[in-house]
This record gives structure tokens, sequence and C-alpha cells, in this order.
């Protein structure tokens, strides 16, 4: 398996675990009184999955990868903050300049936790992969 796999088989559990427990604990009421007359009662399982598949490969390619060829778990750290930022900050500002009543604090909380996830994934996950691929080239 090449490190690309191993490395996204790494970050993709426990990205989606911590935003599990954000999205369905920590946060779940805090989303519900905010924005809960834009939600819907039945999840649709394909687009949900397909943007933890698809998010990680992002992750992966322009963070944790990068972050294991310099041998740096403070560019994963930071890159990973970045990337969480920018990526955050797409959703929840296009949201804001588009929707009606899309609630500020909102955008602030989301794209703050989008910063805290991906800075944690990165890091926590290049350090794994540092581990179970010791020798190996990234990409």
């Amino acid at each position: 398996m090449s490190i690309f796999l191993k490395t996204y088989c790494i970050a993709l559990p426990i990205f989606f675990g911590m935003d599990m427990v954000w999205l369905g604990f920590l946060a779940k009421n805090f989303y519900r009184n905010q924005i809960g007359f834009l939600m819907t009662t039945e999840l649709n399982w394909v687009a949900g999955l397909s943007f933890y598949l698809l998010y990680i490969v992002g992750l992966v390619v322009f963070v944790i990868g990068p972050a294991i060829e310099k041998k740096s778990w403070m560019h994963a750290l930071f890159r990973g903050a970045l990337f969480g930022l920018i990526t955050y900050a797409t959703y929840d500002l296009s949201n804001l300049a588009t929707l009606k009543d899309w609630p500020l604090g909102v955008t602030l909380v989301d794209i703050a936790w989008g910063v805290a996830l991906c800075a944690s994934v990165a890091t926590a996950s290049y350090f794994i992969a540092r581990k179970i691929c010791a020798e190996e080239v990234f990409l």
C-alpha cells in the first residue's frame, strides 16, 4: 500500500471521528438553534460521505504529505490550520454572502472549528504516519 493510501487511511477516521463528536454532541444544539430552519430531517448520505472522502484527499495532498516530506510536525500544524481556515471560510463566507438569515455566529464558530479540526487531524496524522511509514517516500 502506498504511503498516500496509508496516510489517507490514518487521517480519515481521525477527521470523521472528531467531526462526529463536534456535530453530534458538542455543537449539536448550537447548530440546531442557529440554522435549524435550514436543516433537513433526512441526511443525504451520498453527499455527506463524498465530502469526507474528498476533503481528506485535499488534507493529505496539500498538508500532511508535504509535512511528511519536510519531516515537520509544525508544517502539519500550521498548514493544517491554514487549510481549515481557507476551506471552512469558503463555505461559511459564501453562505453568509448568499443565504438569507445565515447567522454570523455560525460562520465564526464553524471557521474556528475548521481551523482547530484540520490542524489537529493533520498533526496527529503526521505523527502516526511517520511511525507507520518510517522510511517511505510520500508521492
